[in-house]
């Protein structure tokens, strides 16, 4: 029989991503209307071991639902992955009372916890806070959609000034081993070509899209690049030398979008999912629900066990990718 949740610590954990602060407000304050105890630890796993752990009430998350970042704070904490480190957070978690856990951010953070219910048996429940949304069992990630509208509105910037002086801009974006950003904010900003890790277009094609749009009288192009993509092998500074080698008719920049993707006040619809992963995260942990993921599917809540969630393979939207070649022309 699962015991009473009576202290329910709340903490982000990894990179952050934009709608974390909403989902903390959303714990504290579920909490409170089930008339349970909430806590905040700061900088995460960090934070756990050291013992830096705050109560929370409704009024301690005001004005925080409009915010970027994460005003617990994040860190990466190398010395949680050890049992001596795990064991001091046992502790201070013990100190405070705190006997349920809801962690806030990527597959890392998922892991952690999950080994240390393996080890101590604190229930906890995950939220995938990641704008790279490469996280199974949920159709979107926390912060993929601000950040799909930051990558979008600084291209179309970049795109102003691409078109005045006759240029072609590679714009890099986030998405280390998936290409979500790229495809997603590639077609919603009219982008020449996109390209990502799982589909490898070839430096061959991308050089005949290339020298094709400009015969058709383009003057400019915008190539998004996922940052995990390896089309020359290296980098996006390798594929611009490559391209002005090859096609020297075109005047290239590189223009890397980097943290900026993670930053900045969370879209409506990143405030509303969040406030409903955090609502869930709660009362299934009240039901006595332990090692699960907080998800959206089909417009619901849903709950994944968490190594599926870790070890399962987002899939790429194909549908996507023919919308893409067909818009190039």
């Amino acid at each position: 029989m699962s015991r009473k949740i009576e202290k329910i610590g709340v903490f982000t954990s990894g990179g952050d991503s934009p709608g974390m602060n909403a989902a903390i407000r959303a714990v504290v304050r579920s909490s409170a209307f089930w008339e349970r105890e909430c806590m905040g630890i700061y900088r995460g796993y960090d934070g756990m071991i050291t013992g830096d752990i705050v109560p929370l009430n409704a009024r301690s998350v005001n004005n925080i639902i409009n915010r970027g970042g994460t005003f617990l704070k994040s860190a990466r904490c190398p010395e949680f992955r050890t049992a001596e480190g795990r064991k001091k957070a046992y502790k201070q978690l013990q100190v405070a009372g705190i006997n349920a856990l809801v962690v806030i951010g990527g597959d890392g953070s998922l892991t952690g916890a999950d080994i240390f219910h393996g080890e101590y048996g604190i229930p906890f429940i995950g939220i995938p806070g990641t704008i790279d949304n490469d996280i199974f069992g949920t159709r979107t990630t926390l912060g993929f959609d601000t950040a799909l509208n930051t990558v979008v509105e600084a291209i179309d910037k970049i795109r102003d000034t691409a078109s005045s002086h006759h240029r072609l801009f590679f714009v890099e974006v986030m998405g280390r081993d998936v290409g979500h950003i790229a495809l997603n904010a590639g077609v919603g900003a009219g982008a020449e070509e996109i390209l990502i890790p799982e589909e490898d277009l070839g430096l061959d094609r991308l050089l005949q899209s290339l020298e094709r749009s400009r015969r058709r009288g383009k003057s400019s192009s915008i190539v998004v690049v996922a940052e995990g993509d390896r089309t020359t092998g290296k980098n996006v500074y390798e594929l611009k030398d490559y391209v002005e080698k090859n096609l020297p008719e075109y005047d290239v920049r590189v223009s890397v979008l980097g943290h900026m993707q993670r930053g900045g006040a969370p879209s409506c619809f990143d405030r509303v999912l969040a406030s409903r992963m955090g609502v869930k995260a709660v009362e299934a942990l009240i039901d006595g629900k332990s090692n699960l993921m907080v998800g959206i599917h089909d417009k619901e809540m849903i709950l994944t066990p968490v190594k599926e969630a870790i070890k399962g393979q987002t899939k790429i939207d194909k549908e996507l990718i023919r919308v893409s070649d067909i818009m190039t022309l």
